[in-house]
C-alpha cells in the first residue's frame, strides 16, 4: 500500500507544485520571475486560478480530489456516485477555473444524458490525468482499474484517444506497483491495441527525445492541453528522470504550459515507481489537502 500512497499524494503533490506557474507558456518569463520552482507557489503569472494560495490544487487536482472522496466513501469506484458528486460541485458554484470540457460536460448533464455520455468532445489530457486515486481501491487489479479509469475519464472528456491515454496509464501504473521499472511498463501498456491511440509509435517519438533537456523536449512537443504532447511530456519526463523523480517533476514546471495535467500523471507514475520517501517534505507539509487525503487513505487501508 505505501506505493499506492506515494502515487497519489505525488499525483496531487505534482499538481500543486505545477499551480503557480500552469498556463504560462514563456519558458523564459517562469524562469525570470518565478526562479527555478522548486516549492508550492501561488498562481501569479496570470489570472487562471485567481484566489488560489500556495498549497492549493488545480482546477484538475479539485476533481481528483472529488475522486477520491468518492472512493473513500463508497470503498470501490461507483461512476453515478462520482458523477453526482462531480455535478453537484460544478452546478453548486465551483470557484475554480472551468474549463471548456467541464462547461461542456456540464451542459450535458444539464440535458439529462446519464455519466456515461457526458463526456465533452475534447482531446485535453487532463481527464485521464486525474485517475490517481482509483489507486487505493484498484491498485491490485488491472482489469478493473482500466475499466474505471476509462469510465471516470469519458464522463467528462468522450474523446476515444483520452480514454486510451487513461487506460495506458492505468497499465503502466499498475506494473509499477507489481515492481517493474519504468521502460517496462511503458512496454507492457503499449502492447495493449488501443482503438485511437498509437502507443508504440508515440513511444518510440518519446525515446527520440531523452537526451534533450526536460523544457525543450516539451516545448517541441507542444506544451498545451492535448493528447499528443502531454502524452509524450509524461513519458519523456518519467523515463529520463526515473532515477530522479523530484528533479524531473521541478523540470514539468520549469516547462510550462499545462504541467498540472502532466504533473498528476507523471506525480502517479513517480509515486508508483518509487513508494514513500523520495517527496521533499516542503511539498507534502503546505499542501492544503494533505489532511484530507492521508485520512482517506487510512479509511480505505482500515
Amino acid at each position: 500500500m505505501s506505493r499506492i500512497r506515494s502515487a497519489i499524494l505525488a499525483s496531487l503533490a505534482a499538481d500543486s507544485l505545477s499551480l503557480g506557474a500552469h498556463w504560462e507558456y514563456d519558458q523564459t518569463r517562469i524562469a525570470r520571475q518565478l526562479g527555478r520552482v522548486a516549492d508550492l507557489l501561488p498562481p501569479t503569472l496570470n489570472d487562471y486560478h485567481t484566489g488560489k494560495g500556495a498549497g492549493a490544487q488545480s482546477h484538475y487536482g479539485d476533481q481528483a480530489l472529488l475522486l477520491l472522496r468518492s472512493v473513500a466513501a463508497r470503498g470501490s469506484f461507483d461512476l453515478a456516485d462520482f458523477a453526482a458528486r462531480w455535478h453537484g460541485l460544478m452546478e453548486g458554484g465551483y470557484t475554480g477555473y472551468m474549463d471548456k470540457a467541464s462547461r461542456e460536460a456540464l451542459a450535458n448533464f444539464r440535458s439529462g444524458r446519464p455519466p456515461e455520455q457526458t463526456g465533452a468532445a475534447t482531446n485535453d489530457f487532463a481527464g485521464a490525468a486525474r485517475m490517481a486515486p482509483l489507486l487505493a481501491v484498484l491498485g491490485n487489479d488491472e482489469e478493473g482499474l482500466v475499466n474505471a479509469a476509462r469510465a471516470q475519464t469519458l464522463m467528462t472528456h468522450g474523446s476515444p484517444v483520452i480514454a486510451d491515454g487513461a487506460e495506458f496509464m492505468a497499465r503502466s501504473t499498475a506494473a509499477l506497483l507489481r515492481g517493474d521499472d519504468m521502460r517496462a511498463s511503458f512496454d507492457h501498456a503499449a502492447r495493449t491495441r488501443y482503438a485511437a491511440l498509437p502507443a508504440e509509435d508515440w513511444l518510440a517519438f518519446a525515446d527520440m527525445s531523452l537526451g534533450e533537456e526536460t523544457p525543450a523536449a516539451i516545448a517541441r512537443f507542444g506544451q498545451s492541453c492535448g493528447m499528443q504532447g502531454a502524452f509524450l511530456g509524461v513519458v519523456h519526463i518519467a523515463l529520463k528522470h526515473e532515477a530522479d523523480p523530484a528533479t524531473g517533476l521541478v523540470d514539468n514546471v520549469m516547462a510550462g504550459g499545462d504541467s498540472c495535467a502532466r504533473g498528476l500523471a507523471v506525480g502517479m507514475l513517480f509515486g508508483a515507481r518509487h513508494g514513500l520517501g523520495w517527496m521533499p517534505e516542503r511539498w507534502l507539509a503546505p499542501l492544503s489537502a494533505r489532511a484530507e487525503i492521508e485520512a482517506a487513505l487510512d479509511t480505505l487501508e482500515a
